[in-house]
């Protein structure tokens, strides 16, 4: 009896923690500061050599490539995650030669992109593998506001 009691308690604390810790991951947003200035800082060079040809250097797009900034790309954005964008990046950019920027570049440029929609940094670099990004949800809209 004392052993089945023991077994359920420590099954019910792993469980518990688990789903704290899923809900925890959930929870990251686009406002939980999710780069560093300093990855931002460097995402902004690398986007000035391998972006900003179709994207323009204020990021505003070119009509055929589009904004990476303003209510456009915001709402292009919202309520997906930082994985998705990640992603897109990651497979088709630059388009004529998608392997010529590394993903940790990618994700630094992607650092670049956030800080420039507004989005504050924090103290962890964001990371440069889509599944830990998948956990990130894409929120246009500051919380309670």
């Amino acid at each position: 009896m004392t052993f089945r009691l023991l077994a359920a308690v420590a099954l019910a604390v792993w469980t518990g923690g688990l789903v704290h810790r899923v809900s925890a991951e959930q929870n990251t947003t686009t406002w939980s500061g999710v780069y560093t200035e300093a990855q931002a800082k460097s995402g902004a060079q690398i986007y000035l050599k391998n972006c900003s040809e179709c994207h323009l250097e204020d990021m505003a797009g070119d009509g055929f490539a589009p904004p990476l900034k303003g209510p456009e790309f915001m709402n292009n954005w919202n309520a997906l995650t930082v994985g998705d964008l990640f992603e897109r990046i990651r497979v088709s950019m630059p388009p004529s030669n998608p392997s010529s920027v590394n993903a940790k570049e990618k994700s630094e440029i992607v650092a670049h992109i956030l800080k420039s929609a507004g989005f504050p940094a924090g103290t962890t670099d964001l990371a440069s593998q889509t599944e830990p990004l998948k956990a990130i949800k894409f929120e246009a809209t500051k919380p309670g506001q």
